[in-house]
């Protein structure tokens, strides 16, 4: 269970890290914030593939949809972040 951890983490990081170099500006977060930010641009981009493969956006079961699907999943939840980030320092 913690090679599983630790390798989850490690693969976040990476897809973390690409997708904070594909969308251009600063963003405040160090490390960790990037290795959850590719967790969960994965777990984003497994579910737009369950709905584009199976046509239904229920969760059928947790399986991986691959790296680049989990890159723009962390590209879209990136986007997302700095959009609603924005407008809260604006108020």
């Amino acid at each position: 269970m913690l090679i599983f951890i630790v390798v989850m983490l490690i693969t976040g990081l990476i897809v973390g890290a690409i997708a904070r170099f594909l969308v251009p500006g600063r963003d405040p977060m160090g490390c960790l914030g990037t290795a959850l930010l590719g967790i969960a641009g994965s777990l984003v981009g497994g579910f737009l593939w369950n709905g584009f493969a199976y046509h239904d956006w229920h969760v059928r079961q947790v399986h991986p949809i691959g790296f680049i699907g989990s890159v723009i999943g962390a590209v879209i939840l990136l986007v997302l972040l700095r959009l609603f980030h924005g407008r809260r320092r604006s108020w």
